[in-house]
């Protein structure tokens, strides 16, 4: 298990929380009074929390969720009408991404897994923020839509991106194309959420605790992996498995793990 038993406040502002217990960083946003709708100060805390998560020690797993009745209710129209998200869509700023782009795909960037615990409404942006994560955890009431057409514009904050490999790509045509709504079960039928539960956020914390329980160093390898793979030919992929294998095995973390289960007792590992 996780050497981090007490949960600390790890940051928050008035639109992002992070608090930390056992190497589990519950990550929620905290705008309940408006679904969690991204507006500018929404944009600048997602980037601040994911900055700030890459530099905290002792992080093995990220749960992101969001307060009140809706994970993510999209753009906030209503400021964006007022003077714009005040982003520009043509600056990169994070590597290959914009601002905009990397609230989502930021969460793909950190090393350690994400899983989302979505519940009321994840619309437009929402959809896209919740796509980041590794793994998705949805309640069967959850309204969900890629909404973006629906207002003239195309989805534009890395879910093209985030999207390859989830699902069929006439799926995700129509659902762009039409911008509808659909189902939970629907989403995860086409592998868009991973599970759907009664209490999504604590079937997310519950699949965190087992990621924690396991060697950091070959977890954070495994996504490097997952996350190089799109790009990657055949030849590439297996040179990469045979990398990161030769990194752990026989370090002392492997024979640790190696240990722990064979004298079935928890793991110790250091972050």
């Amino acid at each position: 298990m996780t050497d981090t038993h007490a949960a600390t406040d790890a940051g928050s502002s008035d639109r992002v929380s992070i608090t930390l217990a056992d190497g589990i960083a519950d990550v929620r946003l905290t705008r309940a009074d408006k679904m969690n709708a991204l507006d500018p100060a929404m944009f600048a805390a997602l980037i601040e929390a994911i900055e700030r998560l890459k530099g905290m020690r002792g992080v093995r797993a990220v749960v992101l969720s969001g307060e009140g009745r809706a994970f993510c209710a999209g753009l906030d129209m209503a400021s964006m009408a007022g003077g714009g998200s005040g982003l520009r869509l043509d600056e990169r700023t994070h590597g290959h991404a914009n601002t905009a782009q990397y609230v989502c795909t930021g969460w793909r960037e950190l090393g350690v897994p994400v899983i989302a615990a979505i519940h009321g409404v994840a619309m437009g942006g929402g959809f896209q923020l919740l796509s980041g994560a590794d793994i998705r955890v949805a309640h069967p009431a959850t309204r969900m839509a890629i909404r973006e057409t629906y207002w003239g514009l195309v989805p534009d904050m890395g879910g093209f991106v985030l999207w390859r490999g989830t699902a069929r790509e006439d799926v995700l045509r129509e659902l762009v194309y039409t911008s509808r709504e659909f189902s939970a079960a629907e989403a995860q039928g086409w592998g868009l959420v991973t599970h759907v539960d009664d209490d999504p956020h604590a079937r997310a914390m519950a699949i965190a605790r087992e990621i924690a329980d396991r060697s950091p160093k070959a977890v954070r390898a495994a996504k490097r992996i997952f996350n190089a793979v799109p790009d990657m030919d055949a030849a590439a992929i297996l040179l990469a498995e045979s990398e990161e294998q030769l990194a752990l095995i026989r370090s002392p973390e492997q024979i640790e793990a190696v240990r722990a289960n064979m004298e079935k007792r928890a793991a110790v590992f250091e972050d």
